[in-house]
């Protein structure tokens, strides 16, 4: 499935609010976002770009998506947050934000 530069910014953007959502980055979340750079043909400027990208609008970018993009999503944070091995409390915090904008109920009604 082919994503748009907005949606990648947007995508990368909160895989990597996940990320550092407990303040700290573990080699297998690092590993998981490696995985995604070669997934989504991007690279490590990218995430810069991505970081430097407005919460709001990514997460307005998120509930414009598809609902096939927006599982891709919402599995793509369920990985990171137990690439670790261990899922702290602050990342489910900063997951459910995430899936609270990505609206899937709408798409479902």
């Amino acid at each position: 499935m082919e994503f748009t530069r907005e949606e990648k910014l947007a995508v990368v953007k909160m895989v990597d609010y996940v990320i550092l959502a407990d303040s700290k980055v573990d080699p297998a979340e690092m590993n998981l976002l490696t995985q995604l750079m070669e997934r989504f043909s991007f690279d490590s400027f990218f995430i810069g770009q991505a970081r430097n990208l407005n919460k709001d609008i990514a997460f307005k970018t998120i509930s414009l998506m598809s609902l096939n993009k927006k599982k891709i999503l919402a599995k793509l944070l369920d990985e990171v947050a137990i690439s670790d091995g261990f899922i702290h409390e602050k990342e489910i915090i900063k997951i459910t934000e995430a899936l609270g904008h990505i609206e899937i109920g709408r798409e479902l009604s």
